[in-house]
């Protein structure tokens, strides 16, 4: 196939977080690592989160203390590394006479508080709705509640500067690339790629191949001449609402419903709040996972039982659902386990890990194992690194995201507050390479937003072309950024043509 020759120690199987995340950390320990991704990256699962970055103080209950401690561990983490994606955020549970009674949400948060390596957040409080300005948007009838820290993510972007920090160490990031088939021999796999834009195919060798596709983990292995077998993937689809905002703070809530469950409502984007999740057992094709009308009718439900302005299906502005690849443990889909798997087979001395289940939170740990694990292979090149790296942009004064964001406002004084916000929050510093030594807007290229106040400048679409792998209009209003929510008539079209052109 190769004349002998091998092309790479590591291929990636997926551009998800867990797929980028495993790069970028091989990449930085001197592997040469390919990734590859059917899609865009982030176009699954890894959008479609309720984009925390937190323990899940749920998963108490389910007594999974191992993974609670593990994910607060690298809440703090995340946050020192990405402090332009990653923000405290504070959330409200109310208190109800049918639920968890407080002394149990009490222990519960105080366990929550000290399980992890809490350093800067601060600690859960009792709050008096009737009094704290958190009561304002809430029924009447509710009057006690508990405050507890945990942290918000852009988790679309968290995938690609992973993705970009991997390829500026090294790695070849192949996207809408389809991973086809893979074969072991005499220790080398010999895998089967097609470029999903021409139709044409190309083979790779790598000494070991990481299966971390996500929903998709099954199909991939379905792929590969692996005998034996194969583990069961449990699918549970994740859906999300998002409305006009219902209250106007930046902080969140945890609702707990009448089914036990717990639903999330969350600032969003300043003008929004987001919605969510459920979970629903899905046997479909994971490309064609959507929200319900059902999910959605009962998302709105669940948030009229609390506050005092009603929502309704007609009210949502976007809905998303994305599917948790979790493992098959027998139990109902709200408490089927969040904790990952790793499967390990070696097929005529050539090594597989195939990734199961798992948090976004989690991530860079999860990395960091399956790269040990590789190195125990391969023989050890580098260094563990990620846990004091700054991913691309986060490298600003104390990662203090309000006095960066004042900086980048006032050396570009013809931004709008709004954009120049947004930029600062979405590449950290990484805008100032695209914005330069512009003085005006016109320095700038054209503006794609016009009279709307948009704010997207044919300076920062050429960048997300040639840095990031946007090549359509959905990669950049939806997971680059979320600029799609404003809805502006006609500019995804608009997008499009440019990319085409580009």
């Amino acid at each position: 196939m190769n004349g002998g020759r091998v092309d790479y120690d590591l291929l990636v199987i997926g551009g998800g977080i867990n797929g980028c995340g495993i790069a970028r950390d091989a990449a930085g320990r001197g592997y040469k690592v390919a990734l590859v991704e059917k899609d865009d990256l982030a176009s699954g699962t890894s959008s479609k989160s309720t984009k925390l970055v937190h323990g899940g103080l749920r998963y108490l209950e389910n007594l999974e203390i191992r993974m609670v401690r593990e994910s607060l561990a690298e809440r703090e983490t995340l946050w020192r590394i990405a402090p332009h994606l990653v923000q405290p955020l504070r959330f409200v549970v109310p208190v109800l006479p049918d639920a968890r009674p407080a002394w149990l949400l009490r222990l519960g948060l105080f366990l929550y508080d000290h399980l992890g390596a809490r350093e800067k957040l601060p600690g859960a409080s009792s709050l008096d709705l009737r009094r704290a300005p958190e009561g304002a948007p809430l029924k009447p009838q509710l009057v006690k509640a508990f405050a507890y820290s945990d942290c918000r993510v852009d988790d679309s972007r968290l995938v690609v500067l992973n993705a970009r920090d991997a390829a500026d160490r090294g790695a070849a990031i192949f996207t809408r690339t389809s991973f086809l088939r893979a074969h072991a021999s005499d220790g080398v796999w010999r895998s089967a790629l097609r470029d999903e834009a021409t139709g044409v195919e190309r083979d790779i060798s790598a000494r070991f191949v990481v299966n971390a596709a996500g929903p998709w983990a099954d199909r991939v292995l379905a792929g590969v001449a692996a005998p034996g077998e194969r583990p069961c993937l449990r699918l549970v689809r994740g859906s999300h609402i998002v409305v006009p905002k219902l209250f106007d703070h930046d902080g969140a809530y945890l609702f707990q419903t009448g089914d036990g469950r717990v639903v999330f409502a969350i600032a969003y984007w300043d003008d929004f709040t987001l919605i969510g999740t459920t979970d629903v057992d899905f046997d479909g094709a994971p490309d064609e996972v959507g929200a319900t009308s059902e999910e959605i009718a009962y998302l709105c439900r669940a948030a009229n039982g609390f506050f005092r302005r009603p929502i309704a299906p007609g009210d949502v502005v976007w809905s998303f659902s994305g599917l948790r690849p979790l493992q098959d443990d027998g139990q109902p889909a709200a408490r089927a386990s969040r904790d990952y798997r790793l499967d390990r087979k070696t097929i005529d001395g050539a090594p597989l890990i195939s990734l199961f289940g798992g948090k976004l939170t989690a991530y860079r740990r999860v990395a960091e194992q399956i790269v040990d694990a590789a190195a125990a292979s391969l023989g050890s090149r580098g260094r563990v690194w990620t846990s004091s790296a700054a991913l691309p942009g986060g490298d600003f004064p104390d990662g203090d995201l309000d006095a960066f964001s004042r900086d980048v406002a006032a050396r570009y004084p013809f931004l709008a507050a709004t954009e120049a916000r947004r930029l600062a929050r979405g590449y950290g510093t990484l805008c100032l390479g695209f914005l330069g030594a512009a003085r005006s807007r016109v320095d700038l290229g054209r503006d794609f937003g016009g009279e709307s106040g948009l704010g997207l400048s044919e300076a920062e679409v050429d960048y997300l072309a040639a840095r990031e792998w946007a090549r359509t209009a959905d990669d950049i209003l939806w997971r680059r950024s979320k600029l799609g929510l404003r809805g502006q008539n006609g500019l995804a079209a608009t997008l499009d043509a440019f990319l085409a052109r580009s």
